[in-house]
């Protein structure tokens, strides 16, 4: 890519990122509507794929791993230096493994976490939003409420 062409693509970054205060992109541009949407029930499923992926990535990751390491100290008990690598082998990958299965476990908890505050505020506002009587305020109640 030449410089004038990475210039140019900079320069058309910057534009589609442009920052739009008091409006919302015309209707059919790139830019969206604004309004980021996620549904209960897609962050459930993502949680739960997440899980999933941790559980059966757990199983895979420690199939071989007793056998890696008996080999490697067979090797190294026999004289050869490739048991200490092999060693090395396994320590990395066990570490690179569990990073894994704790940020799948971070990410499904903290679905599980979201949607359930989110209940919980759904509940809340539902709540705060009636009389003491148990009905619901009218738009004008809620308009006083909130200036």
């Amino acid at each position: 890519m030449a410089w004038d062409e990475w210039e140019q693509a900079k320069a058309r970054a910057q534009q589609d990122a442009a920052m739009r205060l008091n409006q919302v992109a015309p209707e059919g541009s790139s830019g969206g509507d604004g309004d980021l949407v996620v549904h209960d029930n897609v962050l459930g499923a993502l949680g739960n794929a997440a899980h999933s992926l941790r559980q059966h990535f757990s199983t895979a990751s420690d199939h071989a791993r007793q056998n890696t390491f008996d080999a490697s100290i067979q090797l190294f008990n026999d004289g050869l230096d490739m048991g200490s690598a092999l060693t090395e082998l396994h320590d990395a990958w066990n570490t690179k493994a569990g990073t894994l299965k704790e940020a799948c476990a971070h990410v499904s908890n903290h679905l599980d976490y979201t949607r359930a505050e989110h209940a919980k505020d759904s509940v809340k506002i539902a709540t705060d939003m009636r009389t003491v009587g148990g009905d619901e305020l009218s738009v004008s109640r809620i308009n006083d409420y909130y200036k």
